[in-house]
This record gives C-alpha cells, structure tokens and sequence, in this order.
C-alpha cells in the first residue's frame, strides 16, 4: 500500500492530503450528537470534541502563527484550552477535566476547523518556494497527528458509550472480506543482522530513527495474531487466577481491577455465549477473529500460558518487511471490526501484520542510537515519553489507511488496553 502523505511534491498535492485528513475527522464526527461528543470517561481519552479542536490547534499554532502574516487565531482561549502536552508552548487546560468543556460548543468547534482551514488553504496559496519548503513537512506532521487523533477518536469514544447501559450502536459495520480463519503456524526466521527503522524518502516520525543495525538470533513467529476463541480456552482454564503467569505489576493490576476477560467484553448468562460492545453495538464474539482490547499484561500472560512469548519490536518488524503492507485499516471515515484471517491451504505467509488489531511487542519504547528531539516545542511530540511504555506495530482496523509504515512505532503503558491492541507469538529456535 503507498504511503498517502506525499513530500517534496506541489502545493496542490499537499493541499489535497490535507483536504482529505480534515475531511475524514469530520466524517468520522458526522453521526455523533454533541453529547457524544463531550464524553470522558477516563483521564486518558478525551472528548471527540477535544480531538477536532486539538489538531485544528495545531495546524494554527506551528505552521499559522509563525507564517502567516497578520493571522489572528480563532479564539484567544483556544490556545490554552486545546494544548496537550507542550509544555514549551504555554499553560494547558487539565487533561482530565477536558470533559468539562461544554463551552465552545460542538458547532464553534467546527467553525474553528473551518478558519483553521481557510488560512492554510491561503498560506500555502500565497507561499513563495522557500515558505513552501519550510511549511511543507510540519502540515504533513500535522496531517499525520489528526490521523492518530481520527484513532483517538474512535477508541476514546467506545470507552465512553461503553459506560452506558443502552449499548448504542454509532456505526455501520461493513462486514466484507470476511475470512474462515487459519489454523495457526510458525514461520522460522532466520535472524542475523537486520536493518530496523525509516529509511524512505517519504513522512516518517522521529521516533522511527534514525535507521539502524541489530543482530537477532533465529526466532519463530505465529502466521497470525491469537484470536478469541484461543483467549477463550486461556480465561476458561483460568489464566486470570494463575499467578505464574503474570508479572508481579500486572498480577497487582489485574486484582485491584478485578479483570477477568479483556475489555468490553461480558459472557451471557442466558445463552453462555461470550459478547463484546464495539462502535457498532454489542455483537457476539468470532472465535476466529484477533483477540482485541487486551493490555501488554494480558498478552504476556497468554504467551506464559501457551508456552511462547511476545516478538520484539525488531523481530517483528524484520519478519514485516519481508510482506506487503496490506490489511483491514479505517477508511474515509468508515470504521470496521477486526476480522478472521483468511488463508489459502498451504500458504506459509504472515497474515494480518497489518490492520485488524495493533500488536503488542516485547520490546520497551526507547530511543534508536542516535536519536535525537527536534529543537522546538514540536520536539515534545515523541522523544519525551520514551520511559514506562511498550511498543506496539502494525496498526489496527482504527488506524487510518496510508498511516501505518513498517517502521511505524505505537506506544502505550503496559497496563491499556482500550485501543485496538491485539498480540501474536514468537518463539525462540532450539
């Protein structure tokens, strides 16, 4: 699959690309009620409210302030109200108490989106060759933060509805491509000294760098990620009561939470049929779908289980980059549910290491050799929470299409699981 995000192109292909971003966060919007868009149900989502607000924030202030002549920003609160970490820049609103923002309302929030995009639209118009140049790769940064934010969106969202008793559906699933599932299999690999990180001429984030060498001894990888029904027999021989199998945080986690299935997930009395609430309203659980909504903990605890463990970063990324970048991705404002692999007999490929579900790794985020953070506030964007995370690849059927690289690193506390985070196997050769 290409990547969407052109560079070192015309001014017409960026405006393009950043049409269409604006455009699918607002599609993304379109079947929300302003009460749905207020919701916070925990510190670490924010309204989908905030989200539209949030990326219209950053365009305007690194690449509309600093650029363009005699801009005045939309309102003067905004700044302080829809910051979000950068610290550099000023004084932020508290994160846990962005759904206490009934005002500016949902409709000011998209006219702030629309005067946000009529001065960039202009700005570029107007910019002679050397503004071109210096613009260029901060709107294609900022085109690709509301990606991640058009994520945000989603999988903040499900939490929130997720605390209501009706279970309303918001979207329309579409159910194509559906697959019969695939009997799982290991593909050696065989190790030796790898190339890890960016190495295009396209957008790339800073954490993805500096590219790089890292020896890797002869490994085994699942052909797929674990599914539901494999997580199923886990929790029905009571994994979640088996100490020997978590780490101490995570066993301290899942005790004081009381976790006995992945999230949003709930077994029926009536029918003893397991059930998960999606975007999509509650829907019965595929046994031969990608497990989804499970944390580092859990995944790591299945790995125990079965008797694996999850790959490193580099592992999988080297064993990716052997595969075409296809999968189930979020398209144009529609969303999906993750689906069954589908397999022809025989085939030994690597199925589902894009799209459907992020994959949780074993490896901690930290810095390549060499890295280095961007002068500036837009430094903060990646480098300075490179300490208590783990890194996740491949994107999941949330992530929008043309986002997602080989090299493309996600990272989260050991400890989430609201995002579409799912986890296959590796093993080591004997």
């Amino acid at each position: 699959m290409p990547l969407d995000l052109p560079t070192a192109q015309n001014s017409a292909s960026v405006l393009e690309t950043f049409a269409r971003v604006r455009g699918d966060s607002e599609a993304l919007a379109k079947p929300l009620s302003p009460e749905d868009c207020m919701i916070q149900s925990m510190e670490a989502a924010s309204p989908a409210k905030w989200h539209l607000a949030h990326t219209s924030w950053f365009f305007e202030t690194f690449i509309l302030v600093p650029n363009a002549k005699d801009y005045s920003p939309f309102h003067p609160d905004f700044g302080y109200l829809f910051n979000s970490y950068y610290n550099q820049i000023g004084e932020m609103h508290q994160r846990g108490k962005r759904g206490m923002l009934s005002r500016p309302s949902l409709q000011d929030v998209l006219s702030y989106r629309s005067f946000v995009n009529d001065a960039l639209i202009r700005l570029v118009e107007d910019a002679d060759e050397k503004t071109f140049a210096a613009i260029e790769p901060l709107i294609l940064l900022g085109c690709s933060h509301e990606q991640q934010h058009q994520e945000l969106l989603l999988t903040d969202l499900q939490h929130g509805l997720f605390q209501n008793a009706m279970k309303p559906a918001i979207y329309k699933d579409a159910r194509e491509g559906e697959g019969g599932g695939a009997p799982l299999k290991w593909r050696e690999m065989e190790g030796g000294v790898c190339n890890i990180g960016w190495n295009g001429d396209g957008f790339a984030f800073d954490n993805e760098q500096p590219r790089h060498k890292v020896y890797l001894h002869p490994f085994e990888l699942a052909n797929r990620p674990v599914t539901n029904g494999e997580f199923i027999e886990f929790i029905e021989d009571g994994g979640y009561q088996a100490p020997v199998h978590w780490l101490s945080d995570a066993w301290e986690v899942i005790n004081q939470d009381l976790w006995t299935a992945p999230l949003y997930w709930r077994k029926s009395e009536t029918d003893n049929k397991w059930y998960r609430y999606s975007l999509f309203g509650e829907v019965e659980i595929d046994p031969h779908a990608p497990v989804c909504h499970v944390s580092s903990y859990e995944a790591a605890a299945y790995a125990s289980w079965i008797g694996a463990r999850l790959p490193t970063e580099f592992e999988w990324e080297a064993a990716a980059s052997l595969f075409p970048l296809e999968g189930r991705f979020l398209k144009g404002g529609a969303p999906f549910l993750p689906k069954p692999a589908s397999n022809p007999e025989n085939d030994d490929r690597l199925l589902q290491l894009f799209g459907d579900v992020w994959e949780w790794t074993a490896s901690p985020y930290v810095a390549y050799p060499g890295f280095a953070v961007p002068p500036g506030a837009v430094g903060e964007y990646n480098g300075k929470f490179m300490s208590g995370q783990m890194v996740l690849k491949g994107g999941s059927c949330a992530t929008p299409e043309g986002h997602i690289r080989v090299s493309y690193r996600n990272f989260f506390p050991p400890e989430a699981r609201w995002q579409f985070s799912g986890f296959r196997l590796a093993r080591d050769c004997n």
